[in-house]
């Protein structure tokens, strides 16, 4: 099985919804024109304009993901979006552990390992997001912090190809700084090779990564050639159409 490249956008909480709308029937149109061989292109949207996209996604070759999701199916928990809402409105994919969860809502790895369990038994396909602090790069401990990421959202998890790992250097996100190629590269090779020793060699073979922080159409390229680098989880670009296009156009190129 070759693995899949992934462009999902984030859009965090940006656009409203007559933007949203226009983007999407856009993009949809667009993907529509094109042979996207091995590229699966997500869009992550703000959660109140899911059901509106994921109608655009029924008609074309887009896939909808979340931006978060609650540990619990349901109950008195004022403002949150459960994993059953989410498959009801067939959303593909859902974003946990992003650094700006970690940073602002006090994300947990233990609160992502449940999130993760939950969007699996919901059949939503998790982008489980990881990565280093600059303080914690200029320490020299980006791996242990990387590999006990791993080891808290995945603790008793069981994978059959139903799940994506996002690598995000914290100092790289909102930032315009970029790991370099090599940099991401050493990173997501770690990973794979965590989940050749915690799974097995087809689990990790067959395993999208994707790379965050900062990406846009004139680093993508050099990032998508790494042997590691399966996509990219992209922020700020992803909000503009044109930046957006040339980075599909781009991977399904390669």
């Amino acid at each position: 099985m070759m693995r899949r490249i992934i462009i999902a956008g984030n859009w965090k909480m940006n656009k409203t919804y007559s933007e949203s709308e226009e983007f999407l029937s856009e993009m949809a149109n667009f993907t529509e024109t094109k042979d996207l061989k091995n590229v699966d292109v997500v869009i992550c949207t703000p959660a109140l304009y899911l059901k509106l996209a994921t109608g655009f996604a029924a008609k074309s070759k887009i896939f909808i993901g979340a931006q978060n999701v609650s540990n619990f199916d349901f109950g008195a928990y004022t403002g949150e979006i459960s994993a059953p809402m989410l498959k009801a409105i067939e959303c593909s994919f859902c974003i946990i552990g992003h650094s700006e969860r970690r940073k602002y809502f006090g994300d947990t790895d233990d609160l992502v390992n449940a999130k993760l369990k939950i969007l699996q038994q919901n059949k939503i396909i998790p982008i489980v997001c990881i990565g280093e602090t600059l303080e914690e790069r200029e320490a020299g401990i980006t791996e242990d912090v990387v590999v006990n990421q791993l080891e808290g959202a995945f603790r008793n998890i069981t994978v059959n190809n139903d799940v994506v790992i996002a690598y995000e250097p914290v100092w790289a996100i909102g930032t315009g700084k970029t790991a370099t190629p090599a940099q991401a590269q050493e990173i997501h090779s770690l990973i794979r090779s965590w989940l050749i020793e915690n799974y097995n060699h087809e689990i990790a073979e067959n395993m999208s990564i994707l790379y965050g922080g900062s990406v846009k159409p004139d680093n993508i390229r050099e990032l998508l050639i790494q042997p590691d680098i399966d996509g990219g989880l992209i922020g700020g670009a992803s909000l503009d159409m044109g930046k957006m296009k040339e980075m599909i156009n781009i991977a399904v190129e390669l």
